[in-house]
């Protein structure tokens, strides 16, 4: 039995194709949401993940498509995606995702039905001015959170920090469901600042390689003094005034960004993060260990975060798309469902 993953994002979507819970072929495509909103048409985003699949089977010995049961995550989900579905209202366990996947027929794409994974958003009837911050949503980072508890044991209440272009810090309660979530931009913020501001020449547009401890320390202490956008303009003042190494100027860059971060999971009323709420952190190690390092020497934090390496060959959205098609296999008591059943698992929202 195979099962294939599809992970489509805003720009580019992979196929992989597991055997075992083994990556035994994979292929990208450069293609996303961002095609079907840009044209009005899904012809491109649709071919594309053909394309992908396509290239896939090939590298996978022994396995046709008729043997794989299909699931895909991420922004395909969308409005602007092939399969548009309504957030679940969180709390949601991962039986409660299955529940409300989707079954969709794509004959361009495969014979039989394609499974589709919401997303999840924050429980709030309505949303104002004065409550807009209690409110969030994510498309993806759920797969990639019933991933991460998969493969390790996290105790709620909880928050896991899943960094990337979008940063999401998701609460976890004792029952292991999603209660919450935050979104920030500081990956895109941070990208943004390093190749294409003022501040690109002197950082060569390149990321930190090594983090440099105490100027990751004292960009955060400058952002909490004197605001974000003079603390990034520091960077300039280092660059012309003192002899920082590059790595120096990053990690003094990264703290202003990541401290921004730090107020934001503190801060927020959709968390409500308590001093004794275990922090656990994904990502790329740099990310990681600054993220580590500056609530070490934050005093509201009482515990130490707990930091999660990820497995490129068990990416945390495969496994908790896998995880989360397990359970529709085994509530249909089927391998995988039938080409002509185009049917949703429970819930269909």
């Amino acid at each position: 039995m195979f099962i294939v993953t599809i992970d489509s994002g805003t720009t580019n979507t992979r196929v992989r194709i597991w055997q075992d819970k083994r990556i035994i072929a994979d292929a990208c495509a450069a293609v996303g949401v961002r095609d079907s909103a840009k044209t009005g048409s899904q012809a491109t985003l649709t071919a594309g993940i053909k394309d992908a699949l396509d290239r896939a089977l090939a590298q996978a010995e022994g396995c046709t498509l008729d043997r794989c049961a299909i699931v895909a995550s991420g922004m395909i989900t969308a409005d602007v995606g092939l399969c548009p579905l309504p957030h679940l209202s969180a709390p949601v366990s991962v039986e409660q995702l299955a529940n409300g996947a989707v079954a969709r027929h794509i004959p361009a794409i495969a014979p039989q039905p394609i499974w589709f994974i919401p997303g999840v958003k924050n429980a709030l009837p309505t949303v104002n001015l004065t409550n807009l911050d209690m409110m969030d949503v994510m498309r993806g980072e759920e797969v990639e959170t019933f991933g991460l508890l998969a493969l390790q044991a996290v105790p709620g209440p909880a928050v896991i920090v899943l960094p990337g272009s979008h940063s999401k810090f998701v609460s976890i309660d004792r029952q292991q469901r999603i209660a919450a979530c935050a979104t920030t931009m500081a990956g895109e913020l941070l990208d943004a600042l390093t190749h294409h501001s003022l501040l690109a020449g002197s950082l060569d547009r390149q990321f930190a390689a090594r983090l440099e401890l105490d100027y990751l320390l004292q960009g955060a202490d400058a952002c909490r003094r004197t605001g974000l956008s003079r603390a990034c303009f520091s960077v300039r003042l280092l660059d012309l005034f003192t002899a920082a190494s590059h790595d120096q100027k990053a990690s003094y860059l990264l703290g202003v960004t990541l401290c921004a971060d730090i107020q934001a999971m503190k801060q927020s009323r959709a968390l409500t993060l308590t001093p004794e709420t275990r922090v656990v952190i994904s990502g790329k190690p740099i990310l990681q260990q600054a993220l580590a390092a500056l609530i070490a020497a934050d005093p509201f934090f009482t515990a130490d975060a707990l930091l999660v390496d990820e497995d490129p060959a068990r990416p945390l959205s495969c496994i908790g798309a896998i995880r989360v098609m397990e359970i529709i296999m085994r509530q249909a008591a089927t391998p995988y469902a039938s080409p002509s059943d185009a049917v949703s698992s429970g819930d269909s929202r």
